[in-house]
């Protein structure tokens, strides 16, 4: 059963498939003997081959015993599985797991770091409705997301300044249940030591100086990177002059922002709006 071969540069799914083709070739083998060496049906193989089906962890494992590759094919199941993730965002996710301090701006939804697990999984369900992501994918956002939040409870915390636009506590995901609980964990979060979160209201219209998500983190050797991102994938900006000038902007924000307190009553009170609607 051979389709049409597709180019393995246009994704890691045809990277995989590509490498898959190669590999069973190279021993000689065809689809439905490979098929029953590693106890999977030979439509799958083909499937998999044309970059038609996404393959499972269990798969790539597998055809690393298999064929003997020393775990090329896990790896390119990694790659696939971390395709759900905008390109750049490791390399962000990377230095956030290392800073000292961190500050973050969201304009549309809660910051990543503070969503629960509903949450999370409601904005990861709506991707996998809109063809976006996988469900596979989907999973593998939820773990890379709680491996990301161990940070807030490990023995040395990063200090954490959150300035949340107010839209963000009104914007209903998950339904008016799950967002009830996620802004109870915002109460929960505000009163902890080493964070801060601030409301920036409507009212600040065309002073709020970000238009687009933005996050600064001072490593340990005391230098900052800052990172955004569009719709396509992020971008980890390490020019000084550019992260000073984010730097600077965000000081604005926090000072023309709601302070911590009146900041946590304004979450308590859209927290009691949604309650009775439940």
């Amino acid at each position: 059963m051979n389709g049409k071969e597709v180019d393995p540069a246009s994704s890691p799914l045809a990277r995989f498939g590509a490498e898959l083709r190669r590999s069973r070739r190279a021993k000689g083998w065809s689809q439905v003997a490979t098929a029953e060496r590693m106890g999977y049906s030979n439509t799958l193989v083909s499937y998999l081959e044309r970059g038609k089906r996404p393959p499972t962890k269990n798969f790539a494992v597998k055809a690393d015993e298999v064929f003997e590759t020393g775990g090329t094919f896990y790896e390119l199941w990694r790659r696939y599985s971390r395709a759900a993730l905008l390109e750049g965002f490791e390399e962000f996710a990377d230095c956030e797991a290392r800073c000292r301090k961190l500050q973050t701006f969201e304009l549309v939804v809660i910051p990543g770091l503070l969503q629960i697990p509903a949450y999370a999984d409601a904005l990861a369900a709506a991707a996998v409705m809109r063809g976006s992501i996988t469900q596979d994918q989907a999973d593998e956002r939820a773990t890379f997301l709680a491996n990301r939040q161990r940070m807030l409870t490990q023995k040395v915390r990063p200090t954490v300044h959150a300035v949340i636009d107010e839209g963000c506590l009104l914007r209903p995901i998950g339904g008016a249940k799950v967002m009830v609980r996620q802004l109870l964990h915002l109460e929960d979060l505000a009163v902890q030591p080493n964070i801060t979160i601030q409301i920036a209201q409507f009212s600040l219209a065309e002073h709020r100086p970000f238009a687009h998500p933005i996050t600064l983190l001072t490593l340990p050797d005391h230098s900052v990177v800052a990172y955004t991102e569009s719709q396509q994938r992020g971008y980890l900006e390490r020019s000084r002059d550019a992260v000073s000038a984010w730097d600077r902007d965000y000081d604005q924000l926090q000072v023309e922002s709601l302070p911590k307190m009146a900041s946590l009553r304004l979450i308590r009170e859209a927290r009691k709006e949604l309650e009775r609607e439940c």
